[in-house]
């Protein structure tokens, strides 16, 4: 789920003239609730904790039109490969701050295609908010080489994933993509682990 760091009383303001309907907070803590299209979100104090089968719905009114240059992390995770998977992501703005972060489960899939949705995952993020320029990092070697060109593509599954990932490129102004140790990765793994633990 993303967590998105932002001032709450201009992303209130923001969802309300986007119709989103609002409800009072279940705790102390929880300031308030909102529904926008299939997303919802939960208020604290400097934040917006956003769930949902699309956040980008809520997400991309509270930090429109960013453009610019993104830092996506991205890590998949797979207990059994194949087994229960998940995705985590983070996409982290050039002055370092997290603009987004989530974690899913996507089902039963190797590791390799956990890595792909995870790539995906915080593409489609990425692109929602509008930025211009991503500059992508995983701990998948495979994943990394394989969108470069630089490895074949031999699995099927996978090299549907590629392509869907290299469509998703196509939107970008510039692109990179770094092969990172995992404890660089941490973030984006924890979420995938957490997604996991959690369903």
């Amino acid at each position: 789920m993303p967590v998105v760091e932002c001032d709450i009383q201009t992303a209130r303001a923001a969802l309300a003239d986007a119709g989103a309907s609002f409800s009072d907070g279940n705790s102390e803590h929880e300031l308030w609730h909102a529904d926008l299209g299939d997303a919802h979100a939960v208020a604290y104090a400097d934040k917006l904790v956003v769930q949902g089968g699309s956040p980008t719905d809520i997400t991309a009114v509270v930090q429109p039109d960013r453009g610019g240059r993104v830092h996506a992390y991205f890590d998949g995770a797979s207990r059994g490969n194949p087994g229960p998977a998940a995705v985590g992501w983070v996409l982290v703005s050039g002055d370092g701050g997290i603009v987004a972060e989530g974690g899913d489960t996507i089902g039963r899939a190797t590791n390799n295609q956990a890595e792909y949705d995870a790539l995906i995952a915080a593409l489609e993020a990425a692109a929602d908010f509008g930025f211009d320029d991503i500059e992508l990092r995983g701990d998948s070697q495979l994943v990394e080489k394989q969108l470069t060109g630089a490895w074949d593509t031999n699995d099927p599954d996978l090299r549907r994933k590629r392509v869907r990932a290299r469509e998703l490129l196509t939107g970008f102004d510039d692109w990179s993509i770094t092969h990172v140790p995992r404890a660089t990765n941490e973030r984006a793994d924890a979420l995938a682990n957490e997604a996991l633990d959690d369903a």
